[in-house]
């Protein structure tokens, strides 16, 4: 899947990211006619929106969904989801707001004042919002999360309740990639990427396999929750891959048994 957010803050595009960046302006749409505010979204459309959407119920439902399963308590800060009819329209729009940044069809964009989705209403909107959405609840309540981490969640968020995080294509990529001897995970060179530009498929995959192995773990999970708690309090200094060793031997062998495991499941 090809990844698409924007996640801005701090610098201004130098370091553009494939998924997610972080930009210190304001920017105010003056297109958008209509507006729909569910709980903590507000969605901002060029089209007219129903009052009820299943996408929609769904994506207000994942504000809960995220909180239960990382433990976080959720924070009511808004998430504007500014959507648009026309595939044309959004990419003109990006290319005047965000000149430069790669096409994506739909981004994620954290300023000083304000968390934004945007994204066109196509074939793909569920899994897109889903994605973009999970960057904005989690950037509410964990201001300061590491790229691979970041990313890592909303792969695993952005399949939907029913999949119950498991991200069927990075299964298979990372299995295939690995029997032909072309991979092997590697969490601390995970953890030191800062920008997604420099972010492979590979990797966008390995990050959700290292989320996915952690959440589907009852001894495992509470690792990775009391980390985003200790990053929502800005109190720690270890990085992650640090404590995992200190929990495990060898967190690779486990990663690659955890896909194991699922590549048997589906045959």
């Amino acid at each position: 899947m090809a990844h698409r957010y924007l996640l801005i803050t701090g610098f201004l595009f130098s370091t553009l990211q494939c998924g997610c960046q972080v930009l210190r302006t304001t920017q105010h749409p003056d297109r958008f006619q209509y507006q729909l505010v569910r709980d903590q979204l507000v969605l901002h459309s060029d089209f007219s929106l129903p009052e009820e959407h299943r996408l929609i119920d769904e994506l207000t439902a994942q504000r809960s969904l995220i909180s239960e399963k990382l433990q976080l308590e959720p924070k009511d800060e808004p998430i504007h989801v500014f959507l648009f009819a026309e595939e044309t329209d959004y990419y003109e729009f990006l290319n005047l707001r965000y000149p430069g940044f790669p096409e994506r069809r739909a981004i994620f964009v954290k300023t000083d004042v304000q968390l934004s989705v945007y994204a066109h209403w196509g074939d793909q909107v569920a899994v897109d919002l889903r994605h973009e959405v999970c960057h904005g609840y989690l950037h509410a309540s964990v201001p300061h999360l590491p790229l691979w981490l970041d990313e890592g969640l909303a792969e695993f968020f952005e399949v939907g309740r029913v999949q119950q995080g498991l991200n069927r294509p990075h299964v298979e990529l990372l299995y295939a990639q690995h029997t032909a001897g072309l991979w092997e995970p590697n969490l601390s060179r995970l953890e030191a990427l800062t920008s997604a530009v420099d972010m492979t498929q590979e990797d966008y995959a390995e990050a959700w396999a290292w989320v996915h192995f952690l959440l589907q773990s009852s001894d495992m999970a509470p690792l990775l929750t009391d980390y985003l708690n200790t990053l929502r309090q800005d109190t720690t200094t270890a990085t992650f891959g640090t404590l995992l060793h200190q929990r495990l031997a060898h967190p690779e062998l486990a990663l690659l048994e955890h896909l194991k495991e699922e590549v048997e499941k589906s045959n």
